[in-house]
């Protein structure tokens, strides 16, 4: 039996992805949302009849014809649904729509939906939003993009094809080929762009058209499933309803649920199972997440579909985990390597703390991707046991000495603790800025030791004695030297060819002003103390810098980044004079 694809919707706060559901659910849930902004997940069953009422012209045109039964609708604030549509292997969503606003191209939220879509390897489509807001665009009464564009100034084609070009350039830049969606010559090697306005309904014809018809042409063989077979799909959402208890919203995308069957699940503790009571599923163009939704309950549900779980057990499932069931034999083997996977560690890096096993997932393949190492998982909030293993890593990866909580709350008693410890904890509820507020507090830490290391650190440096530059022979030498390569700084020792330890650097002059560094290139004048000017250092002889071996040792591991090539050679010169000395 073929299934309805399941469409995730994506896409940067307020470009207007819950309005876009809500044109084509013809409900009212985005003028209700606080502020205007999707606050909760839910789904949405949009059938066959729905598809070709609403686009029945622009099924004609294109000759094409739907089989599949409809499509199922995950309504997501940001990207958490998605990430909580979890399956082996990948994204339970079949499909995603990228919704940008055609009036502010990308912006952050655009790539971390793009970032996400690319690990998961999940095709999608754009939905250019707002074109209604386009200067001189006349809204029409129609459904379809086409007909309406036919309608407008050749100004505003102009100025429509100049946004859509702009999407292009910056689909380009993360790698992907697109073009209009009546332009794309083969939807496997390109993206569909479809200009769409969710306040006046034009382009929805065509959304839904080529979104239904992509799925249909090349995900035929995902949508094939066992319709009678064990249940599998994915815990969404857990919350208490009254008279119900403690609730899962599951996505469905296998087999049939029956009320009376157990199913298993990731818990903290490990796999586990519960009995399911009752079965509620939401009528078509209702959306599951309603107050005033009209939920039936039913004996048996069917992939694809939302449908929300009662039964006694489920207050330890994990938002984001597998729901399998145990009819199916392979089901505990299944959901441990789940847990194992989703909380694999290294033995050094940051504390991860999240909400759900989904963004845990999410977050963990992203900061992974940027180079970033986690030696501890949870979800859950922050508590102090937390903090004291961040503290516990200083030692090893001062880098990793922190912790990063995604939606989730920082307990008094761990607040305290890393106030006590100097823990830093990045609390954030958007992928993207708690990766950028890690890396922004990386970087202040690598200046902050980069300026202490700059002051407390030996570099390595050559200089060439100036001659006839002698200032003072003695109690300072005072004397004029080139800097051939490294840097110079005050206080550090100097050494001959021989690896003889000469005098102190007591001060640098550059043009009779004191300065704190050197570098390659310039010419100076440096006191000495400990050195007679004739004696152990004569015109033209050649300096080095003297590096004892825990310096060494620190700038060849810790501080490499902060020397260049000519640099770290320059240290192999220096260790080699060194070791032949002794």
């Amino acid at each position: 039996m073929i299934r309805q694809p399941i469409i995730c919707v994506m896409g940067h706060v307020d470009h207007g992805k819950t309005s876009l559901l809500d044109r084509i659910r013809s409900s009212a849930i985005a003028s209700r949302e606080a502020g205007g902004i999707t606050q909760h997940i839910g789904a949405s069953e949009v059938p066959i009849a729905v598809i070709e009422e609403v686009s029945g012209h622009v099924l004609k045109k294109f000759g094409g014809k739907i089989t599949i039964p409809g499509l199922l609708f995950i309504d997501t604030p940001g990207h958490e649904a998605f990430t909580n549509l979890r399956r082996r292997g990948g994204s339970v969503s079949d499909l995603a729509i990228l919704v940008v606003d055609i009036t502010k191209s990308f912006e952050p939220q655009t790539y971390e939906a793009i970032n996400i879509l690319k690990e998961y390897k999940t095709p999608f489509v754009v939905a250019a939003n707002k074109i209604d807001l386009l200067t001189g665009w006349r809204a029409q009464k129609t459904s379809s993009f086409e007909e309406s564009l036919g309608k407008q100034e050749k100004n505003v084609q102009d100025a429509l094809e100049a946004k859509l070009y702009e999407l292009v350039g910056k689909l380009s830049e993360v790698g992907f080929n697109s073009e209009r969606y009546d332009r794309v010559k083969d939807f496997r090697k390109e993206v569909a762009i479809l200009p769409v306005s969710a306040k006046t309904g034009e382009g929805i014809a065509e959304l839904l058209v080529f979104t239904a018809g992509i799925a249909q042409r090349f995900l035929e063989a995902r949508l094939n499933i066992e319709v009678k077979g064990p249940g599998k799909g994915s815990i969404l959402e857990k919350k208490e309803e009254k008279g119900l208890g403690t609730t899962i919203d599951v996505i469905l995308y296998n087999g049939t649920l029956k009320v009376n069957d157990t199913v298993a699940f990731a818990s903290v503790a490990g796999v586990a199972t519960a009995k399911i009571r009752a079965l509620l599923k939401p009528k078509p163009l209702q959306e599951m997440r309603e107050a005033s939704s009209k939920y039936y309950y039913v004996d048996s549900v069917a992939a694809a579909s939302g449908v929300k779980v009662s039964g006694v057990g489920f207050e330890e499932a994990l938002p984001g985990s597998l729901l399998i069931s145990t009819a199916d034999q392979g089901y505990e083997r299944e959901i441990a390597t789940e847990i194992k996977d989703a909380f694999a560690t290294e033995k050094t890096g940051i504390v991860l703390k999240t909400d759900t096993l989904g963004s845990m997932e999410a977050l963990s393949k992203l900061l992974s991707s940027e180079g970033i190492k986690i030696s501890k998982k949870g979800i859950g909030n922050v508590i102090k046991r937390d903090v004291l293993d961040a503290f516990g890593m200083r030692a090893i990866d001062p880098y990793g000495s922190v912790v990063l909580a995604f939606n989730v709350a920082v307990e008094d008693d761990a607040a305290a603790e890393s106030e006590a410890a100097s823990v830093k904890v990045i609390s954030e509820n958007i992928i993207y800025k708690i990766i950028d507020d890690y890396k922004e507090w990386l970087d202040s830490e690598k200046k902050r030791e980069r300026e202490a290391a700059t002051k407390s650190l030996t570099f390595p440096c050559i200089v060439k004695v100036l001659p006839n530059h002698t200032f003072r022979i003695s109690h300072p030498a005072i004397f004029g030297v080139d800097v051939v390569a490294g840097r110079l700084q005050s206080s550090v020792l100097l050494m001959n060819v021989h690896g003889d330890i000469l005098g102190r650097v007591k001060e640098l002059q550059n043009n009779k002003l004191s300065v704190l560094e050197a570098k390659k290139g310039e010419s100076i004048a440096i006191s000495v103390d400990g050195i007679t000017f004739g004696r152990q250092v004569k015109d033209n002889d050649v300096l080095y810098t003297h590096i004892n071996d825990e310096e060494e040792q620190l700038l060849r591991s810790k501080f490499s980044y902060m020397l260049n090539d000519e640099e770290k050679d320059l240290l192999n010169e220096i260790s080699r004079i060194k070791r032949s000395k002794h």
